[in-house]
This record gives structure tokens, sequence and C-alpha cells, in this order.
């Protein structure tokens, strides 16, 4: 009962409805959206415009379920207090909610009486199984608060590993979350949301996306989306489509830049300077994104640029290339003139990683749909 839940939570709430990278059959999101009634009284318009907000507001004031708004021991024991109190605000719901269904089982009994389903759920068991019935209710109405509410959304946030440096502080928790219908793999989904499959290292499982292969070839699902492969190129020039495939890969370019240029430059410096304390322990100051360090963290990371040129400038670097694909309301031909301005300064450097680095960048393709 738990992992068909599970199963209905990520095929049918997540990747189908809040972010559009799945396309099931009908038949099956009838099937799932009854047995989520059924069995957490979930809505979905009410599930769905919560998580876009966190997307949209994450780790920021209005972010429904953040450790770093509300501290993690808040999300973990009082998670779903939080969900059912941003649920309730019909603003969220009116805003982030488009798209979901808007049909008479939804407006007159899904949403209009959502205690009802876990009601018959209650009822059935006890018919079913008798007082053996009572352990199933309360792992099935236990485990949803625990695993969602507690382990995705606070300790997704907290404690884990991290394949890409995204801006907010998302982890993955493979090996030992996998049973949680690859949500566990919440630092991958954060760097590309609108994937269908959330694994992305080759020794990460995603069981999610088992049901996926099983159920596409049986016709009851479509996959729309999956999250983008660096395709490297022999290239002089940089074009519209290097500034293309540099968008659209932007997470493993900055992966990329982390992996070839800010840790073995930075190696190179602690080796260069043995007694530098602080500069031993500037690895985390180097990669992290600014939003994500505190006011002391900055400063020592100040400290250390200030101390070291070469740092300073591979540091200044990467945030002139993320600003290339952060920046709003600008032409393709302005980004294309920044990203080409960028190249030539990296490669006139004088830092080798960073001129190999430019000259990866100019390769950057984009793979056939």
């Amino acid at each position: 009962m738990v992992q068909f839940t599970m199963m209905a939570i990520t095929l049918y709430l997540h990747r189908d409805q809040a972010h559009r990278s799945l396309d099931l059959h009908p038949a099956l999101r009838h099937i799932f959206r009854f047995w989520l009634w059924m069995g957490t009284g979930a809505v979905t318009r009410e599930w769905v415009a919560v998580h876009r907000k966190h997307h949209a507001m994450c780790e920021r004031d209005g972010d429904p379920h953040s450790p770093v708004v509300h501290g993690l021991k808040k999300v973990l024991l009082e998670g779903a207090e939080l969900y059912r109190e941003e649920a309730a605000n019909p603003e969220t719901v009116a805003k982030y909610a488009r798209g979901t269904p808007d049909d008479w089982l939804e407006n007159n009994l899904y949403g209009r009486h959502s205690y009802l389903g876990i009601t018959l759920m209650v009822v059935s068991c006890l018919v079913l199984f008798g007082a053996p019935g009572i352990i199933l209710i309360g792992i099935q109405v236990g485990a949803m608060p625990l695993h969602a509410a507690g382990i995705i959304n606070g300790l997704g946030h907290a404690k884990g590993y991290r394949n890409f440096e995204t801006a907010d502080a998302a982890t993955n928790l493979m090996p030992w979350g996998f049973w949680i219908g690859g949500e566990e793999l919440h630092n991958n989904h954060h760097a590309f949301p609108t994937s269908a499959k959330f694994s992305v290292r080759w020794w990460e499982f995603d069981i999610g996306w088992m049901y996926v292969t099983i159920l596409r070839p049986l016709g009851l699902c479509k996959v729309r989306r999956l999250a983008p492969s660096p395709k490297l190129q022999q290239k002089q020039h940089i074009d519209m489509h290097t500034l293309q495939a540099v968008l659209v890969n932007r997470m493993h370019v900055l992966r990329d830049y982390t992996r070839s240029v800010t840790l073995p430059e930075l190696k190179r410096e602690r080796l260069a300077d043995r007694g530098n304390a602080l500069l031993a322990r500037a690895r985390e100051l180097m990669v992290r994104r600014p939003e994500r360090l505190d006011q002391a963290a900055l400063r020592k990371l100040d400290t250390v640029l200030d101390n070291n040129e070469q740092l300073r400038k591979i540091y200044e670097l990467r945030e002139q290339l993320v600003q290339i694909w952060e920046q709003a309301n600008v032409s393709n031909e302005k980004l294309l003139a920044q990203l080409k301005e960028w190249c030539a300064e990296a490669e006139a450097s004088g830092i080798r990683s960073l001129e190999e680095f430019a000259v990866r960048l100019r390769g950057y393709a984009l793979q056939p749909a």
C-alpha cells in the first residue's frame, strides 16, 4: 500500500501534474487520483500548488516547507502541518494549480470531501482484515508524513550529497532512500525539475523511472521531457547553437567548471601554501553559490579571495558565467556576445584549466531529441 501510494505521488502528482514531464494514460490518472484521495486525502490541485510554490520560492520566505526557512526540526516533525497550512491558502491554489483536474469528481467529491476517502480506507481495512487492519491503517497514514513531508522535504534539503550546485540546498539521499519513489534524488530533480527521470549518475536508482519503463511499452504513459545530456564537438567559433546548448546544459556546465577549474586550482594553491588554514577549508566556500553562504562564510570567502588573485579570477569568472543564463529579458544576441567575451577573457587569463574549459565550452552542442 505504501509503495503504491509513493508510485501515485511520484508518477501522477509530481511528474505528470506538477511538472508535466510525463503524460499518464487517463485510466491511470483516475486510479492514482482515487487511491491518493482514499489513502492520504490528497487533493490534486492543492498538492500541485504547494509543490510548484516550493520550486518558485525555494529556500526563501514563502517556501511552504523549507528547512532553511522553517528549521529542519519543524519540517521533520511538523511537515504535514506546514503542507496543510499552505494548501488551505486560496491564493496559492489559484496561482499555482493551473492545468490540474477541474472535473465533477474533483470539485464535488475529492476536493469537497477530502477526509471521506481516509474514512473509507479505515472502514475497508477494518472490515477486510479485522484487528490487523489497524496496523495497515497506522502504517499507511503515518508513512506519507514521514516520507514525503519529513524525509523528502526535510532531509532532502539538509543532508546527503549533491551532483549539481543548484542555488538551493536540495540533496540526494541515495542509496538508503531508494524506496521513496525516486524522490530521494532531490538535488537531481531541482537541477532538472521538468525531467521525467530523476537519476543522473550510472549507479543512481530511480524506482519511479523503473515504473515508467514498464508502463511506457504498454502505452500507459508518454515521456515528455528528460534531463539534457551534454554533447561536445570540436568547434572554434561560438554561435547561437552553442549558446542554446550552454543554456540548456547550464547545470552540467557549472558542474564541469567546478571539477575541472575550481577544485584543481584550489588544490594547487593549497599545496603552494600548506600553512594557510583558511585555504585548507575553502572548498565549500569556493564551490557553493554565494546565496547559500551565511555572512560569516562570505567574510571568510572574501579573505580567501583577497589573498589569492588566481582564485579570485576563477571565482569571478564563474559568477560571470552564471549571470549569462540567469539574466531575464535579454536578447539572444546580447547573451551570445557575453558568452564570446567570457570565453575570450578565460582564454586570456593565463590559467591553463580556464583556457581548456573555454575551449571545451565552445564545443557544447544539443543532443538530438
